[in-house]
């Protein structure tokens, strides 16, 4: 066996390791390498580097850099219906025979004709209704492994994927981009806090106690094995959207956020919200125009729909990420 001389064995781990310097540093250069390099990424990398440099008139403290996301639209996909509307489909369509009333009853009714136009207009509202009566009577743990059975069975209809796998890989790298520079990103969404719990901290690296949704009235009570427990009951408690957004900051965050993302005219309050404090603030809004890798849609749509957000949007300043020219890969190829 051939050895080579020690000066050439110093000499190839020199440049071994200048070359692996040279790729950290590149790695550590190219943030968000899921994003094109148009004017939203330099948008958000210029916002970090401006409120997190101790120098800058822009620093913000890590105790006030408060990020806030959107969930359906603005994380993961949400056509062709939101995928909790599904979730909820689902368990009326397995509950049905124990409740004939849902018959004559919106929005059950709609859900059992499949008249997924008249569910989708029932909105945030309809369905935490829908998810409040469906689960009523049921432990917060029964109700979270039934959440768990769907993901892990359900799969989208387009995409033959598991929801959870149609996550945007830009937003997630973005999250993580937020975190590393002493950023607390929290979700705020119309959907069910006790749904998105479930997923969060895997998906998106955001922990349970800082997703913040719509919520159905929970009561404590102990067992008859004398086992405290909380139950579900019928009545919605809290709709987190469209006005009820900057109200559920309030309520569960209690700081205003510096940063904003949604996709919808129902994120419209929480970024008007975000964009009236004091100081540097960003407000983002993810638009959909790519039809071959997701869906193009905004004024017109059933779901997600963006009108006044956009013109707002257009009108202030606020970055406008166009899925299409603004991402290289819409999806993870890994999940």
């Amino acid at each position: 066996m051939l050895t080579a001389p020690a000066s050439v064995r110093k000499a190839l781990a020199a440049s071994l390791g200048v070359l692996c310097a040279a790729l950290v540093a590149s790695a550590r250069a190219e943030p968000l390498p899921s994003w094109n390099d148009t004017g939203p990424r330099q948008a958000v990398v210029d916002f970090v580097d401006r409120v997190t440099d101790e120098g800058s008139a822009d620093f913000v403290p890590p105790a006030e850099r408060i990020a806030v996301f959107d969930n359906d639209g603005t994380l993961w996909a949400e056509q062709p219906i939101y995928f909790q509307f599904q979730f909820a489909i689902d368990r009326v369509a397995a509950l049905a025979p124990q409740h004939p009333e849902w018959e004559t009853t919106q929005p059950f009714k709609a859900i059992l004709d499949g008249d997924l136009e008249a569910l989708a207009a029932s909105g945030e509202k309809g369905i935490v209704g829908v998810m409040a009566a469906t689960h009523a009577g049921m432990t917060t743990e029964k109700f979270g492994s039934i959440v768990d059975s769907w993901l892990e069975g359900a799969e989208h209809p387009r995409f033959e994927r598991p929801y959870t796998a149609l996550v945007y890989q830009p937003m997630v790298e973005l999250m993580s981009y937020l975190r590393e520079h002493g950023f607390k990103t929290f979700i705020v969404s119309g959907g069910g806090v006790e749904f998105m719990r479930r997923f969060a901290e895997r998906v998106y690296g955001i922990p349970p106690e800082q997703v913040v949704g719509s919520s159905g009235i929970v009561r404590y009570e102990v067992s008859a094995e004398g086992a405290p427990q909380l139950l579900k009951a019928p009545e919605v408690e809290f709709v987190d959207d469209g006005p009820g957004k900057p109200v559920g900051i309030n309520r569960f965050i209690g700081r205003r956020p510096i940063l904003a993302f949604g996709n919808s005219d129902g994120d419209l309050e929480m970024l008007q919200y975000t964009a009236a404090g004091e100081g540097l603030r960003f407000m983002g809004l993810v638009h959909h125009t790519d039809a071959e890798r997701e869906w193009a849609y905004d004024r017109a749509s059933h779901i997600g729909k963006l009108d006044k957000a956009l013109d707002e949007a257009k009108a202030d300043g606020w970055t406008i990420v166009d899925m299409k020219a603004d991402w290289k890969t819409v999806f993870s190829l890994s999940q």
